[in-house]
């Protein structure tokens, strides 16, 4: 029997699968709240040659997707006179997720639900086995500073989990893009 995958079908789970990450947003620091809708901004980052990330590839990709995000949105990139200041930063923490393997080694003897011979508490103290996971713990932090009265407006973070350095860029990318996103939906809410 020769079946054929269904190339559509077959892309949108994979699609889904890949997307299953999850990014966690969190605003805070606000010192003013914001007086109006803000039209054109400046990244501290590109004009002082500062990287937020510890990657100078990584960190090029993120300020060219977040000046792309912010002009695609409505905002015009101007550095001599902004009414918005924006720095972004990265926290990247290493950390090891342990799991513990509960699967009984012993397998049920003849197949049965239940084994008085399968646990001996004399046998000693058995323990089950326990798998390590390392992984990035990823802050994407934008920083959005009023020049005029030199506060915060916010503070934006976006929280994700790494788990492999080749999908590392998607995943800040997609981190990037909600911050933003946060962002400017809470700017475009502002009243003139």
């Amino acid at each position: 029997m020769n079946k054929k995958i269904n190339l559509p079908y077959f892309l949108l789970f994979v699609g889904l699968l890949v997307s299953c990450n999850s990014v966690e947003i969190f605003v805070e620091n606000k010192e003013v709240p914001f007086q109006k809708t803000y039209t054109r901004f400046v990244l501290v980052n590109k004009e002082l040659g500062i990287l937020g990330f510890k990657d100078p590839l990584l960190d090029q990709q993120v300020q060219i997707a977040l000046e792309a995000q912010l002009v695609g949105a409505g905002l015009v990139y101007d550095a001599k006179q902004p009414d918005l200041v924006i720095r972004y930063y990265s926290n990247e923490d290493l950390r090891q997720r342990e799991r513990v393997n509960t699967m009984n080694p012993y397998s049920f003897w003849g197949m049965r639900m239940y084994d008085p011979w399968s646990f001996n508490p004399m046998m000693g103290n058995l323990r089950a086995p326990v798998t390590r996971t390392n992984y990035e713990l990823l802050q994407v932090i934008l920083d959005v500073i009023d020049p005029t009265q030199d506060k915060y407006l916010m503070t934006i973070t976006g929280v994700t989990e790494v788990t492999s350095s080749k999908s590392k860029s998607r995943i800040v990318l997609k981190a990037l893009e909600k911050t933003t996103d946060t962002f400017v939906q809470v700017n475009l809410t502002q009243k003139n």
